[in-house]
């Protein structure tokens, strides 16, 4: 009884170490180590059944054998892969072997034993090199046929430059081309069904033996330049056009290829990778993420560093938008890096493309910056004729109002507070505001150039008059606020005030009449001074501001209204005293130069220039 329970217990036990011998030799050693402290005998019957005294003779039987099925594979020319027999009749010689050597490693402190499967070793390594071989083709064959599958039919993104109609006897090559593409939700069947179930069974040999990064590189390796060809297809030259990366052409050659890529090409290619490699053990999906990965790594990079290229460029301000399109396109597609590249190795790559987003972000900012430098480095020189519109005025507000037209920008300067809320950070309507307040003391200063101090209030007015124009109706207004229009409308008025007192003032002090108790004599002297040095003054004002120039009609009429309301009734009273006077009003003709008609018509001729230079107000 007690030696039928032992041998139960030991045929238990061998059971035990048989089956762990295919999973784990670490947890067989230790069972067997167990066994051996209970009791010696147990380790020595337990791998007896294993090894025995003809375990090495056993094992090298078993390796001539599968030596002969698998030698007649190794050695022939064509693909094993042509013959569905002989493919199926090789993985099942390589399934024996792997066994084997798992079987027989748990007794490999056995000298013969350990002999026999270091060439169990050697055969095997040569079974995965021609797998990897067998691998390779198939995954070229499959996508040539593929490629060729889909020209003829027009499935996809690319069809065929024959005419079906035509027939002249001769075999026409298709030649695949990239046609416009308006929905990504599409997948592209690169390799047939068959092919991707004849990879998996190889994949699954080559990651059970060790072998995971090889047939992860052998699969990159081919798939890699699918991505590329289908790059080249959509105009992409990648870093060979890198000179020429600030072209609108090119950037929207990279904008489209981006896209298709990213929406199209890598999610499709991970679903291959998916089927090939599967997710029947960690191990599988880790080589199925490395070979999504090395399959990408390329062609991501090209497109990303296309995209840090436009990023390094210069900050130059007409860069913006240029910069914006680039900016916009990567942010778009954010989303669908993090689920594509959400695996381990893929970590890089989607890390890649939001720092490059950052880099773009970073770019644009600082271009506003050197907008604010551009504009405290324009010089106050020479002063521009007749007071008009000054060119910078104009090149930064059509500037504004087109980059604000992007709804993007405020989120690049919301995105940087949200990331950085730091004292450098600001959002776009700070911004903005800032850039105007340069643009409002660059004038300022230019406006000094001018010697004639109504001609400087007039400058003013016109800038300030077009500023206020540009901001209204407009984002800028939304950005800045009613305030800051309100205040730079009151900063307008208050230079038009200016502009009277300047102009005017001098000549309406001429007009004023003298109250004192005077003699008829010295009243008259007097008037006629006043009336020769008006008519010297209204002469030289009109003629002279004649040349000055109103941009906004509106401005111009208030102008002219204001004029007229201050000066006609002060000349108007100042005629009625000069005619009441009997010694000289009989011959008020001699002395009146300028009817009150004749003052409201060169009122009117006032700013004659901007008929002229009117085309500049845009």
């Amino acid at each position: 009884m007690a030696e039928n329970g032992e041998e139960k217990l030991i045929a238990v036990a061998r059971q035990i170490v048989k089956s762990l011998g295919h999973t784990d030799n670490a947890m067989t050693d230790d069972i067997l180590q167990i066994f051996s402290n209970f009791d010696g005998r147990f380790r020595e019957k337990l791998t007896g059944n294993l090894s025995g005294n003809d375990g090495g003779a056993a094992i090298e039987q078993t390796l001539k054998t599968l030596d002969r099925r698998v030698s007649r594979y190794l050695t022939v020319d064509e693909p094993i892969w042509s013959n569905s027999a002989d493919s199926s009749l090789f993985l099942a010689a390589v399934d024996e072997l792997i066994n084997v050597i798992r079987e027989w490693s748990v007794v490999a402190d056995d000298n013969a034993i350990t002999s026999c499967l270091d060439r169990a070793e050697d055969l095997l390594q040569r079974c995965m090199f021609r797998l990897e071989e067998e691998f390779k083709l198939l995954i070229q064959r499959g996508g040539f046929e593929a490629s060729g599958d889909a020209a003829g039919r027009g499935d996809g993104y690319l069809d065929s430059d024959s005419d079906e109609d035509e027939d002249d006897g001769f075999d026409e090559v298709d030649v695949p081309v990239a046609h416009p593409v308006m929905d990504y939700n599409i997948m592209i069947d690169a390799l047939s069904s068959g092919t991707v179930n004849s990879l998996h069974e190889i994949s699954k040999r080559m990651v059970a033996a060790g072998y995971r990064k090889e047939c992860s590189l052998a699969y990159s390796t081919c798939r890699r330049d699918f991505i590329e060809e289908s790059l080249s297809r959509l105009g992409f030259l990648g870093l060979q056009n890198s000179s020429n990366d600030d072209n609108d052409i090119e950037i929207e050659k990279w904008i489209k290829a981006i896209n298709m890529t990213v929406r199209v090409f890598y999610p499709s290619e991970q679903r291959l990778c998916d089927r090939v490699f599967g997710y029947a053990s960690a191990t599988a999906a880790a080589a199925a993420d490395l070979s999504f990965m090395d399959t990408c790594r390329v062609s991501t990079m090209e497109l990303l560093n296309f995209a840090n290229g436009i990023a390094m460029g210069s900050r130059a301000p007409e860069r913006l938008f240029k910069i914006l399109d680039v900016y916009e396109a990567v942010k778009a597609l954010l989303p669908e890096f993090e689920v594509l590249f959400s695996g381990h190795y893929c970590l890089l790559l989607k890390n890649e493309a939001i720092a490059v987003w950052k880099k773009l972000g970073e770019s644009i900012r600082g271009i506003f910056i050197e907008l604010e430098n551009l504009i405290r480095r324009d010089p106050a020189k020479a002063a521009v004729p007749g007071g008009g519109l000054h060119p910078i005025t104009r090149y930064v507000m059509n500037y504004l109002r087109a980059a604000c037209s992007r709804p993007t920008l405020a989120q690049v300067f919301d995105d940087n507070l949200n990331q950085s809320p730091t004292s450098s950070s600001s959002s776009l309507s700070v911004q903005i505001a800032w850039i105007m307040e340069v643009l409002e003391n660059n004038l300022e200063s230019k406006s000094k150039v001018y010697r004639d101090a109504a001609l400087s209030s007039v400058f003013i007015m016109n800038n300030g008059r077009y500023i206020v124009k540009k901001v209204k109706d407009d984002e800028l207004g939304s950005l800045l606020g009613d305030d800051w229009i309100r205040k730079q409308t009151s900063k307008v008025r208050q230079h038009h005030v200016n502009y009277q007192r300047s102009s005017w003032h001098k000549i309406l002090n001429t007009l004023k009449l003298d109250n004192n108790n005077l003699s008829s004599s010295v009243v008259s002297k007097s008037l006629k001074d006043k009336l020769k040095l008006f008519n010297s003054q209204f002469d030289e004002i009109c003629r002279t501001q004649s040349t000055w120039v109103i941009f906004d009609e509106q401005l111009r009429e208030e102008l002219k209204i204001s004029v007229a309301g201050t000066l006609l009734p002060a000349y108007r009273n100042f005629l009625g005293r000069f005619h009441s006077l009997q010694d000289i009003g009989r011959y008020a003709d001699k002395h009146v130069k300028f009817t009150i008609e004749d003052v409201e018509a060169r009122i009117h001729g006032l700013f004659q220039a901007t008929a002229v230079a009117g085309h500049g107000w845009k």
